[in-house]
């Protein structure tokens, strides 16, 4: 009867491209490389460039003494066995410094310490006015 009349179809798109099985791909390499990386390795943390600092002598010199900071497991430093609080540090580093400005600062942090206390004794240790800090790690030997 009618031939003209037909139904017309829409044609069908392709498939549609999904984005989230490579957001998942990326996520899980993400989560392999922070938990497979170590982070350990204190001496990235740079005090100063080695041309930073003052020039000392290898052998040793009159003037230059050492000035140990332990961090503990609570996150306070140490320094010589007593516990201080933040602004006593940078107030006992101020007065070394202007005594002795070529003063070297060690600090150790604990393995328990948190990275966090650790920025905030280098941030008190900076801000005092010291230009030759370093970091140390100990590690155990079998």
């Amino acid at each position: 009867m009618d031939s003209d009349l037909s139904l017309n179809r829409r044609k069908p798109t392709g498939p549609l491209i999904s984005l989230v099985p490579m957001i998942d791909v990326m996520l899980i390499l993400l989560v392999f490389f922070m938990v497979t990386s170590t982070y350990l390795n204190l001496d990235m943390i740079p005090a100063l460039a080695q041309s930073d600092r003052p020039a000392q002598a290898s052998s040793g010199q009159a003037g230059s003494e050492t000035f140990l900071v332990r961090i503990g497991g609570d996150g306070a430093p140490y320094h010589r066995g007593q516990a201080m609080a933040l602004d006593a540090l940078a107030d006992e580093m101020t007065a070394r410094l202007t005594a002795n400005p070529a003063l070297q600062v060690i600090i150790l942090p604990t393995g328990g310490a948190k990275l966090q206390a650790l920025v905030s004794v280098m941030d008190t240790v900076t801000g005092a006015g010291a230009v030759n800090m370093r970091v140390v790690r100990l590690e155990a030997r079998p």
